[in-house]
């Protein structure tokens, strides 16, 4: 016989199963949200050896950070950030994006010289000496779940028919680093440098010329041009790979013109110091400038915009270039909101705005070689 309670039963029960789950997550998750203390981080950083980041770094085929090994973060983490954790932006903040400059395509085709193209988030294209190097391509409207917010500078088609030769170079795994649509799409014999782990994934992203690099191993790519995969503070996962079972890595690349450090995704920790101190001389450097909302969850494997800017100075390098932002909503914060961050932190702690190139989508940035911005500074002085 049928209750006369019906469906309303039923309900009752899921109800009761969701108060009790959402119980369960604030008895059971560590509260470090009320407890994450920017001191005590300091100090956990400070505490690390710059030894250890020559020390080995891969166990049981799984990859880590010796100098400080990422926390475990349990599902129930993940739900106390998505349902718990929040922070309020003005409306501002919420709004604020970077400009999507128009026909890129033409100003590129028009181009002359050596430059740096911003297509979005860490999707850059440098020239040097008719060279294209290309940074963490993804052209997609989305990496795999999170949707564009702004779009990228020129369309895949528009770039391929442009830039018909390139060589790629790849931080990590993520969707967000690593896409497979627009991996595809590229030139079948384009050489890509990938971190250990990663060859036969993107091998099999229709790529012939895949070399695969260990922290500090360098590469002779020829005419004056070296590349060198160097350690970052993060971790690895795909949907199709497990937890850690790649590497990640920054980037150095070193050419007759101009030096350029390519930061991928990384939390702040004392290699950046110790790359300054080993390749002086870094004229550009791309530091990811995302997803450092909240502090509790997002602190060891991004830096917030007061920690770039120190990575920044360890790095001793000519010009700050934040990467990442204004493409994708990854942490708590709005998608544009890193950029206005930046801009606020160089004004307030009167820093020098020149040396930070915040550049729009589609923006093309001449590249000046440390020879160049000399001549200028004497022009300048001599016409005073």
């Amino acid at each position: 016989m049928k209750s006369r309670y019906g469906s309303s039963f039923g309900y009752g029960i899921l109800v009761f199963a969701g108060v009790t789950t959402i119980a369960l997550v604030f008895a059971c998750t560590p509260k470090q949200k009320n407890t994450f203390s920017e001191k005590s981080w300091d100090i956990q950083v400070a505490q690390t050896s710059s030894a250890d980041l020559y020390a080995p770094h891969v166990k049981d085929g799984r990859f880590f950070a010796p100098w400080m090994p990422m926390p475990d973060k349990s599902f129930l983490d993940v739900i106390w950030w998505k349902l718990f954790s929040r922070t309020d932006y003005t409306k501002q903040e919420q709004n604020f994006l970077p400009a999507v400059l128009p026909n890129t395509a033409l100003g590129l085709a028009q181009t002359t010289g050596d430059f740096i193209l911003w297509i979005g988030h860490n999707t850059f294209l440098i020239r040097i000496n008719n060279t294209y190097w290309l940074t963490d391509p993804i052209f997609s409207r989305r990496a795999l779940i999170p949707a564009r917010v702004t779009p990228p500078a020129l369309t895949l088609e528009e770039f391929t028919l442009l830039v018909p030769e390139m060589n790629i170079i790849i931080s990590h795994n993520h969707y967000d680093h690593l896409d497979r649509a627009t991996m595809k799409k590229l030139p079948r014999n384009a050489p890509v440098f990938v971190p250990l782990g990663l060859k036969t994934m993107v091998e099999k992203m229709n790529k012939q010329v895949v070399h695969e690099m260990d922290w500090w191993e360098e590469y002779n790519a020829g005419k004056g041009f070296r590349l060198i995969c160097l350690p970052a503070q993060h971790w690895s996962q795909r949907i199709n790979q497990g937890r850690n079972r790649s590497l990640w890595a920054s980037w150095l690349l070193i050419t007759p013109e101009v030096t350029l450090y390519f930061g991928g995704d990384s939390g702040y920790f004392k290699g950046f110091k110790e790359i300054g101190r080993r390749f002086p001389g870094i004229d550009y450097a791309f530091m990811a400038t995302t997803a450092y909302h909240p502090r509790w969850f997002m602190a060891y494997n991004h830096m917030n915009i007061p920690e770039a800017v120190q990575g920044f100075a360890d790095l001793n390098a000519r010009y700050f270039i934040p990467t990442q932002w204004g493409t994708f909503l990854l942490g708590d914060e709005p998608a544009g909101y890193p950029g206005l961050d930046l801009s606020r932190y160089i004004t307030d702690n009167h820093l020098d705005a020149s040396r930070f190139r915040i550049m729009d989508i589609g923006q093309i940035l001449p590249l000046e070689p440390e020879v160049t911005r000399k001549k200028k500074l004497i022009n300048s002085s001599k016409n005073l």
